[in-house]
């Protein structure tokens, strides 16, 4: 049985949330908490999601009764028709099935090449038989997107590869995503909304939850909520729930007012700012404020405000900004040189001592954006310096000297298990949600770009 009844007295939300951006509702915090308590009592199911996985709820009314649905992303113990859960859109796991089939002719194919391969002369038929091979993989993936027939509120279907030629109509974006990644249709939001699509239930609200220990390359927290994936699920969700592409890509923190951003210096060539949490760098796809389009209303005649480096929109501190095109280059000269100091300050949830540096090289995570991973292979080399400036047994503060440039590099190097173990206070991405992101640039140190005079500005951070 899928449907749990959920006996409670707390009001029902408005409307559905945004699964790309929300605060889960206590009602999906209830019905999660049952989810936990039913694999503890199922040890086949425990021992697996005590691994790591992600799993999701769909509070629903069904003839006027509230209840939930449970899901899964991917498998479970090896399985994905667990009863208690909602099933797979479409099970491709049947043995005598067409895919399972597929899959062991390819499986026989790899082996044949190996075979050839460890003879001691080379055989004529190993092009040909990875040709085959390529071909029929291709032609399998193509069959199982297919078979995903997706459907939305309205009652009409869509496959997979429908969906996302829709999605990305340009011809640029089509050439860059031609089909979904593996995996697609097959994570806890869009088998959850097509159980509810298919038997006639009202979806009240959402969540999704991870379980278990974290990933060694991401950072997920045991019982944490998340957002949907966005490079999954994005242009399915968008689909089933007829979602507005410019509401879903939008922020989900706090945004700033205009009124707080503080010019510090001013003079021909540069300006120096402090930037509020919640405001964007640069123009983002909303007409919300940014450090770029603020600057380009006070210096109108200015020659193209450049900014010469960012903050993620939920950090506070200092920017430079370039008032002319020769002093823009001139600094992003000194930033590829590595001369530009800069220190930040951040309060960590954790008990952290001493000081010292963490390298762990980094990723964009391309199925989740902006997430990073660590990746120790691919990645791209990120060093920083620490020193601790005060703790106690359940925080710390500490001053934070980046090396290199990464994106979320601070916020990875403190939250990752092999960096500090202790996420940034009020990091949604990888630690937990609070007022703010309490991050600071709160030091920059660069050479003036015309008169080459050592400059040093210091901005005290308000936490």
């Amino acid at each position: 049985m899928c449907f749990h009844p959920l006996q409670s007295p707390l009001p029902r939300p408005d409307r559905l949330n945004n699964p790309f951006c929300y605060e889960p509702h206590p009602l999906c915090m209830l019905a999660a908490e049952q989810v936990k308590d039913y694999i503890s009592t199922r040890p086949e199911l425990e021992e697996d999601a005590r691994r790591g996985k992600m799993l999701g709820v769909l509070v629903v009314e069904r003839q006027g009764q509230l209840g939930f649905l449970a899901a899964y992303s991917g498998l479970l113990a090896g399985r994905n028709d667990w009863p208690w859960f909602v099933p797979p859109v479409f099970d491709a796991q049947q043995p005598d099935g067409h895919f399972k089939q597929t899959e062991r002719q390819i499986s026989a194919i790899n082996q044949e090449i190996r075979l050839l391969q460890s003879a001691s002369s080379p055989s004529p038929l190993i092009p040909t038989l990875k040709e085959r091979r390529k071909q029929m993989s291709e032609e399998l993936q193509l069959w199982l997107f297919r078979q995903y027939r997706m459907l939305n509120a309205q009652g009409e279907k869509k496959d997979l590869v429908e969906i996302w030629r829709d999605y990305h109509a340009s011809p640029r974006l089509r050439k860059r995503f031609p089909l979904p990644p593996g995996g697609t249709g097959d994570c806890c939001a869009p088998k959850l909304l097509q159980h509810a699509f298919s038997h006639g239930l009202k979806p009240i609200s959402m969540a999704e939850f991870w379980y278990g220990e974290s990933p060694k390359a991401e950072i997920r927290h045991h019982a944490e909520f998340y957002p949907a994936c966005r490079g999954k699920c994005l242009p399915v969700l968008t689909w089933m729930l007829g979602l507005d592409r410019a509401e879903v890509s939008a922020h989900c923190g706090t945004t700033a007012d205009a009124a707080g951003l503080k010019e510090i210096y001013s003079d021909d060539a540069i300006s120096v700012v402090v930037k509020p949490a919640g405001m964007l760098s640069v123009p983002g796809k909303t007409d919300a404020p940014s450090v770029y389009s603020m600057m380009r209303q006070r210096y109108p005649l200015a020659d193209s405000p450049l900014i010469v480096h960012r903050l993620d929109m939920a950090t506070s501190g200092l920017l430079v900004i370039a008032k002319t095109r020769q002093a823009y280059h001139q600094l992003q000269e000194q930033f590829r040189l590595h001369e530009v100091k800069k220190k930040y300050v951040a309060l960590l949830d954790g008990h952290v001592e001493g000081s010292g540096t963490i390298s762990l090289p980094l990723r964009p995570n391309p199925l989740d954006r902006p997430r990073q991973v660590v990746d120790h292979e691919l990645g791209k080399q990120a060093l920083t310096r620490y020193e601790v400036i005060s703790a106690d047994e359940h925080s710390t503060r500490i001053a934070l000297y980046p090396q290199t440039g990464r994106t979320h590099q601070l916020r990875m190097h403190c939250a990752h298990a092999e960096g500090l173990n202790s996420p940034i206070r009020g990091d949604e991405l990888y630690g937990h949600k609070a007022d703010r992101l309490f991050l600071h640039a709160e030091e920059i140190c660069f050479k003036h770009p015309l008169t080459g005079q050592p400059m040093s500005f210091h901005s005290e951070a308000d936490f």
